[in-house]
Formats: structure tokens, C-alpha cells, sequence
């Protein structure tokens, strides 16, 4: 078995000597897209799966988004791992339970469970999107030196995220043409399956046992139930705005218990983090006050994207009735503007290397994160001036590659902010505290609010008697709202504008050597050294 390389120069030793050195790290890239386009609900199937099942459509948006917060729950644990298994039994898992989940997910859709299918749903589609990130972040933690040589996050963070953020609506649109190809919503789970079939048979015949450090690190101090609590506390928050519409928010009796029980929760999760030696998240990051300003531009571009599920789609939808084919075709506008949105972050600080035909501009990533919101403002402004019974679909081109543009440049640099706040090690804490607001919990709150904004413009409209038609004034509902969020977007951008920002470094922290990871980790499990000593020592 080798082991791990002293000199940090990019190599995949893991590889059998067969396999084309230059053809490795492009398969890793291929196995880190296909885990992100795995899952264990596809959502743009819901139209098909609420008519098949029977199930609501709050019900498989939220075994969806069960999906969404088991993907931010590893984030603590992904180092332990890496020190305990082999990259093969990693990725194989990985893939293995992914397929399992989908095959799960397909008996429990087509069945007749009773009471027991949502719950069980929920459980299979966050253990999926738990084992997807496991695999994703093997896959580009073994190429990190190809994507940066020089071990630069400015590079590093930007370049993965082509792949994390295009493969969202990447994924929605694999299922959506296999349904209309093959007139089945389940075609893509049996997809999804033979794709990792296939990482696992290339796993097993082209890979060989390799891990990152000789000794093997078991997993002791772990925090499981921890992790179960604050997963537990994200899921509460999701319910409550994701069903507060249909259950008439305070007027259910389960919508007020389900609020009663979410401050019990947060108490219990946040007395088991302070009173452990190692915490599931440490609980020192929320003492740390730039922290909260980078969770509020997260919500608040959580915010300005949430509105193509709300008020888009009721305009594409409820007013304009476009079918199932011609909505379809805002994924490749949105696959192309997170990809060069991404691309885009890599070009302002110091540039790829491999791109070396485009030129590098080197500014401060302060402007960059205006420029990113700047987009996320201009597709609002733009869907308020586009609502209309008789828009074009090429007219909403423009106004979606906007958005994902700029949520791309937004994304990749709050989370480069985030990076120079917090050290390696804990930088995983962080991202899992960041996804309290990215994950699930942002978008389901948002989505009630504009949900609960346009039942309110319509009750109030119909009481003015300003318009007859049901259409008509759903439009002037939609556009409201969208004027609403201009307001808000405008004052926002001022703000970052006129606020003086600290800006990240033009050339951000290098990234750690993995052994010194290891033995970081390894001290902290002995208690021999505080992390803060151990990364200056190293």
C-alpha cells in the first residue's frame, strides 16, 4: 500500500500504473460530477411524482430538501474519514450507497407504506446527499494540486464550484429529458444507478488501496449525535416555512407544536456542543463577529435566488402556461451561467494557470463580491420589467444567465471570505454553520415568504376590485413582489458600496499540507496540542 508524499507534487498514486497520468485527475472530476448529480428525490420530477404517489407537493419538496441538509452535514467528519479509509473503500461506499438510496427511493414511491413512506423518504434522501458530498470531496481533495499548483484557495474554491453549481441544474435536466424521452419519472433514479455502477467497476479495476497517511486513525470522538441534533434543528426550520402555507401557519395545531419544539431543539444542540471535549461544530466560531455579517449576504443572496421557484415559475407557469418542454430549456442558460460565473471568479484574483491565454485582472475580491450581487439585482429588475401575459421564453435568457452568473461569483467569494476568516481545519465548521442558511433552510424560508406575499397581493387586489380576471391579477401580484425586491436589492447594493468592507487578500492562504492535516487532527484527539499551535508549528 503507498502511502502518503512528501514533496506535495501532484500525483495519484492511488491509480494502478496502467492508467494514462494525464487521464486521472479527469476521472475524478467525471466521479465528482456524477456524485453531484446523484440524489435521492429529483425535483423537477414533481409535477409527475405528485400525480404517481400521491404525495403532496410540499411533501417531496421537503424529502428534497432532507437531501440538501444531509449533504452539509459531513462537512466536520470529512478529514476523520479520509484518516480511517482507503480511497477505494471511500468512493466505492459512496457510490454504493447512492445506488442503494435510489433503488430505496424508487420502492418506497411505487408502494403503499402507510404513514411510514415520508418518514422513511426523508431518512434515505439525507443519508444520500450525506454520502454525496463524502464522495465529491474525496474525488476533488485527491486533485487539489492539479487544480492549484501552487495550493491557492483563490483558485482552488472557484474551480470546484464550475462543477458543484452546474451540476444543480444539470441534474434537473437529465431528469426532466429522461421523462419526456421515456414518459417515466423513475428513468432517472434507474440512471443514476447504473452511473455508479459504473464509478464503482472503474473504482475496483483501476484503483488500488491507497490512504492519505500509513497509520490508520479510528473514528473516536466523534460528535454522531451532535450531528443529528443540528441536522434536526435545520429540518424543523424547513418544515415550519415549507408547510406553514398549507397548514395556515398558526392556525394548525401541528404547525404550533412543530414552533414550540424548534426553541426545545436549539437549547439541547446548543447544550450538547459546550459541554463536549469535541463538539460537532466548535462552538468558538460563533464568538467570532465578521461571522455574521458573511451569514447575512449569504441570506440575503439566498434571498434574490429564491425568486425563480417562487415568483418565476408562477409567472412561466400559472400565467404564460408554458409546458414541460419549454421551461426545460432555462437549464442550459443556467448550467452556462454558473460555469462562467465560477470561471470568472478564477480570472479576478491571479488566474489559472492552465489558462494562460486569458488574461489575469488581479483585483480585490471586495469588487468582485458587488460585481456578483450586482447581477443577482439586474435579474430582478429585469423579471420586473418582463412581466407580461405575452413575454418570450428567449427573453428570459438573459435575465437567468444573470442570476446564476452572479449567485456564482457571490457564492464562490463569500465563501473565499469565509476561508480567510477561519483556519483549515475549522474552515469545515464553518461551511457547515454557512450552510444552516444555504442549505435548505434559507430556501424554504424564502419560498413561504414569497408565498405568503403573493396570497396576501391577491386577497388584497380582489378586495380593491382593481381587477376581474384571476390571471391578471396573479401577474400584478408577481410583479409586486418583484418590485419588492428591487427595493430591497438596491438598498442592499448601497449598503455593500458604502460600507467598508475588509477585503480578502488579493492572494489568498495556501492551502495546508495533508499530512500536517493528519497530524493536526491526530494532537487534537490526544488533547496534546491546541490547533492554533499546531498550524503555526507546521
Amino acid at each position: 500500500m503507498a502511502g502518503w508524499n512528501p514533496n506535495q507534487k501532484f500525483t495519484m498514486p492511488m491509480f494502478n500504473p496502467w492508467v494514462p497520468e494525464k487521464l486521472r485527475p479527469w476521472i475524478y472530476i467525471l466521479f465528482a460530477l456524477l456524485f453531484q448529480l446523484s440524489g435521492g428525490i429529483y425535483f423537477s420530477n414533481m409535477p409527475q411524482m405528485v400525480g404517481a404517489t400521491g404525495l403532496m407537493r410540499e411533501d417531496i419538496q421537503f424529502v428534497a430538501l432532507c437531501g440538501v441538509v444531509g449533504v452539509n452535514m459531513p462537512f466536520p467528519f470529512l478529514f476523520r474519514y479520509k484518516l480511517r479509509f482507503t480511497n477505494q473503500q471511500l468512493l466505492i461506499n459512496a457510490a454504493v450507497v447512492i445506488a442503494v438510496c435510489n433503488l430505496l427511493c424508487l420502492w418506497l414511491l411505487d408502494g403503499d407504506f402507510g404513514e411510514w413512506r415520508l418518514p422513511l423518504l426523508c431518512a434515505i434522501s439525507y443519508i444520500a446527499g450525506f454520502f454525496k458530498l463524502c464522495g465529491t470531496f474525496e474525488c476533488f481533495s485527491n486533485i487539489r494540486l492539479w487544480l492549484s499548483p501552487k495550493q491557492d484557495f483563490g483558485i482552488f474554491l472557484p474551480s470546484i464550484y464550475i462543477v458543484i453549481l452546474a451540476a444543480m441544474p444539470g441534474s434537473n435536466w437529465i431528469a426532466r429529458q429522461l421523462t419526456i424521452a421515456f414518459d417515466s419519472w423513475q428513468m432517472v433514479h434507474w440512471l443514476m444507478v447504473a452511473l455508479m455502477l459504473v464509478v464503482i467497476l472503474t473504482i475496483y479495476t483501476c484503483t488500488h488501496p491507497w490512504r492519505m497517511m500509513p497509520q490508520r486513525v479510528p473514528l473516536i470522538s466523534l460528535d454522531w449525535l451532535g450531528c443529528v441534533l443540528v441536522s434536526a434543528c435545520m429540518l424543523e426550520v424547513i418544515w415550519l416555512f415549507l408547510y406553514g402555507e398549507h397548514e395556515n401557519w398558526t392556525d394548525s395545531s401541528l404547525w404550533r407544536m412543530a414552533l414550540l419544539a424548534l426553541p426545545a431543539t436549539i437549547l439541547v444542540t446548543i447544550g450538547r456542543l459546550t459541554h463536549i471535549r469535541h463538539p460537532y461544530i466548535e462552538p468558538s466560531m460563533f464568538r467570532r463577529s465578521r461571522l455574521y455579517p458573511i451569514l447575512g449576504m449569504f441570506f440575503v443572496a439566498e434571498l434574490m435566488n429564491a425568486t425563480p421557484n417562487a415568483l418565476q415559475n408562477t409567472l412561466t407557469e400559472g400565467i404564460l402556461h408554458w409546458g414541460f418542454t419549454t421551461t426545460q430549456q432555462f437549464y442550459a442558460v443556467e448550467i452556462l451561467g454558473y460555469a462562467c460565473g465560477s470561471a470568472f471568479t478564477v480570472l479576478w484574483g491571479k488566474g489559472c494557470p492552465y489558462w494562460g491565454f486569458i488574461p489575469r485582472f488581479g483585483f480585490k475580491y471586495t469588487r468582485l463580491l458587488t460585481v456578483g450581487f450586482a447581477c443577482l439585482l439586474m435579474y430582478v429588475i429585469l423579471m420586473y420589467f418582463y412581466v407580461s401575459p405575452v413575454v418570450n421564453v428567449e427573453r428570459l435568457y438573459l435575465p437567468t444567465f444573470l442570476r446564476t452568473f452572479g449567485y456564482a461569483i457571490f457564492f464562490a467569494t463569500m465563501t473565499l471570505y469565509l476561508k480567510d476568516l477561519i483556519e483549515f481545519p475549522t474552515f469545515f465548521h464553518a461551511l457547515t454553520v454557512s450552510g444552516f442558511i444555504r442549505n435548505g433552510v434559507a430556501e424554504s424560508l424564502c419560498s413561504g415568504m414569497y408565498s405568503y406575499g403573493l396570497r396576501h397581493q391577491v386577497a388584497d387586489t380582489l378586495n380593491r376590485g382593481l381587477h376581474s380576471d384571476y390571471q391578471d391579477i396573479l401577474m400584478v401580484a408577481v410583479k409586486e413582489m418583484y418590485g419588492m425586491m428591487c427595493i430591497v436589492g438596491i438598498l442592499v447594493l448601497l449598503l455593500m458600496l458604502l460600507y467598508d468592507v475588509q477585503p480578502v487578500r488579493s492572494t489568498m492562504g495556501k492551502m495546508p499540507k495533508m499530512k500536517n492535516l493528519g497530524m493536526v487532527i491526530i494532537k487534537q484527539m490526544k488533547g496534546k496540542q491546541t490547533l492554533k499551535t499546531v498550524l503555526h508549528t507546521s
